[in-house]
């Protein structure tokens, strides 16, 4: 855990992330980070529980009446003609932390420690849209995904450890309750490019679901095993 802060931090992006300071592409290419690199996932988690500890110490309490009035004119002198600043600065500090546990649902995983490729993101590019989000529960450790609807790509950062003699199949479970199969998963990290067809249905609120099938996937076109990791998308 960072505690000297006489230095500058190794990642201060990682800083940013948890208190929840990053926004549009930044934010976005931080998120696909956390996704492609284990040790930055960790460094997020170790800041966010950092600064949970913080607020735990010393809880945000109500200003006096005047008290803000009373700082401004000492910092400024007799006579200032300034006017007080209102900014509720233990209010601000609580929303912060606030934010940064919501982006972080996906970060309270410990990723799997084997070395994985993944080839350079790609440079920013404009929106349409929120980007969506999942933490799957599983038995081990939780499983992170990140679909981008502008593009139609969906990473899953992880597979169950399952039999050899099986795969991991992802399915969505929309407003119809009906599992639609998204693809197969690899044995490490995957990236999925989602068909037209399923794109309406990654919306938040809608559920992903892992279950483990017959090699080459189910034969049914339902899940046929048993379900083993899920989790709803948010938007973020």
């Amino acid at each position: 855990m960072p505690t000297d802060f006489d230095e500058p931090a190794d990642d201060m992006m990682a800083a940013e992330l948890a208190l929840g300071l990053l926004e549009g592409d930044e934010r976005a290419v931080a998120l696909r980070r956390m996704l492609a690199d284990p040790a930055f996932a960790r460094e997020v988690e170790t800041w966010r529980l950092h600064f949970a500890q913080l607020f735990d110490l010393w809880p945000g309490v109500e200003a006096p009446e005047g008290l803000i009035e009373r700082i401004d004119a000492t910092l400024g002198g007799p006579g200032t003609d300034r006017r007080p600043s209102r900014l509720p600065w233990p209010l601000l500090a609580i929303a912060s932390s606030a934010l940064a546990a919501c982006l972080l649902v996906i970060v309270a995983i410990r990723p799997d420690p084997a070395p994985v490729v993944f080839t350079p993101a790609p440079a920013p590019v404009e929106r349409t849209g929120p980007v969506l989000v999942a933490s799957l529960d599983y038995e081990k450790t939780p499983i992170a995904s990140f679909y981008d609807p502008s593009r139609g790509s969906l990473r899953v950062a992880a597979s169950p450890d399952i039999a050899a003699n099986r795969v991991a199949e992802l399915w969505v479970i929309g407003a119809d309750g009906v599992p639609h199969s998204l693809g197969l998963l690899t044995r490490t990290a995957t990236a999925l490019t989602i068909p037209a067809a399923n794109r309406a249905r990654l919306a938040a609120g809608a559920v992903l679901a892992i279950s483990v099938e017959p090699l080459g996937g189910s034969p049914t076109g339902l899940p046929t095993g048993p379900v083993v990791a899920k989790g709803a998308l948010s938007s973020v």
